[in-house]
């Protein structure tokens, strides 16, 4: 049996990590870009301190989205794709087009050689961030359905990002893309074990929480989803015929308030989660900070609003059955601690 070859873009990353680990369990050859060929060995070393099974079957090539150079070498012979790398930067940003750019222009680098190389289907990791944003703080349900409203007053550099370049990606396979098959991924706030010691998206805010930077929690809500789960979303978007030419919110339940996810934390930590917070920040002391923290100014709007979201299209469609979110918290807290990434005083 010949086995299928996928490529990973962005190796190094939280989620494409996690997502190398799923696919090679699953017997698949993989390959990952990296932004350069020295990076190999210390990516290989987190992603075998994770638990890595047949290492043998990953390799490396260098490949930058801003550039075109590798990317033939990327996709020659690779059956899938899934493009994850992406700049991630949540909140205030000086110039949005530096992260734009780059999102947009790579996106559409990889699908352009993947469709070149004769790769069947790429999986998109887009984001919650290109759905939910730019509309009515109300009781609506977000589904695949929902566009962030890029331009709105509430959407950040980040959010415009993942939804121009998600755009970007289904103009291009409509117009451009020949027998090349496209589905996105939108997963929630992305929790769960740390690799390695480089601490991204979500979990930076257990980080934050673990090591009491914060004086209480003001009145905030985060839909989440184990990083686990949203690598076995991406390999069964990859594999399920009926995906192909779909987008699938991966969220697992209710949005959690700030303070429960601290209290969880104490619950199971104990003695690790001595400066977790105990108190709550009061709205208006949240919306009079705003005036002079880019930081408060950022989540002020959304004090007091828990977003919905269903997960119905990617249980029906890919048979998803994620972790709880408490799982991903946890599993989030206990690895900063095991690998000292918490502040000891």
């Amino acid at each position: 049996m010949i086995q299928e070859r996928v490529l990973v873009t962005g190796g190094s990353g939280f989620i494409a990590g996690h997502c190398i680990l799923h696919l090679l369990e699953q017997g698949y050859l993989v390959r990952t870009t990296v932004r350069s060929l020295h990076r190999e060995a210390a990516v290989r070393s987190v992603l075998t301190e994770a638990g890595m099974v047949n290492g043998d079957a990953l390799s490396f090539v260098a490949a930058d989205l801003t550039d075109d150079a590798g990317w033939a070498d990327a996709v020659s012979e690779v059956d899938y794709v899934l493009h994850v790398a992406s700049p991630v930067q949540p909140g205030h940003v000086d110039d949005p087009e530096e992260l734009i750019a780059p999102a947009r222009e790579g996106t559409l680098r990889v699908l352009r050689a993947a469709r070149d190389a004769g790769v069947r289907r790429v999986v998109l990791t887009s984001a919650f961030h290109a759905v939910g944003w730019g509309h009515p703080h109300d009781d609506h349900v977000f589904t695949e359905d929902d566009w962030t409203v890029v331009g709105a007053h509430d959407v950040d550099a980040y959010g415009a990002s993942k939804t121009i370049a998600e755009q970007a990606a289904w103009e291009f396979v409509k117009t451009e893309g020949g027998s090349l098959e496209l589905a996105t991924t939108l997963p929630v706030a992305v929790m769960g074990p740390v690799m390695g010691h480089d601490v991204s998206g979500s979990n930076q805010l257990i980080q934050r929480i673990l090591n009491g930077d914060m004086p209480g929690f003001p009145d905030l809500y985060f839909p989440v989803v184990d990083v686990r789960d949203v690598a076995s979303a991406h390999v069964l978007a990859m594999t399920t015929p009926a995906a192909a030419g779909q987008r699938f919110i991966l969220s697992t339940g209710p949005a959690i308030p700030m303070r429960d996810i601290g209290a969880l934390i104490r619950q199971r930590l104990g003695a690790a989660a001595k400066k977790v917070p105990t108190r709550n920040i009061p709205d208006f002391v949240v919306r009079a900070g705003a005036r002079l923290s880019g930081e408060m100014r950022h989540i002020a709007p959304d004090l007091g609003y828990a977003r919905k979201t269903s997960n119905t299209k990617a249980r029906e469609v890919l048979g998803w059955v994620p972790r709880s979110p408490e799982e991903a918290i946890v599993a989030a807290a206990e690895t900063l601690v095991a690998k000292n990434l918490v502040k000891k005083h």
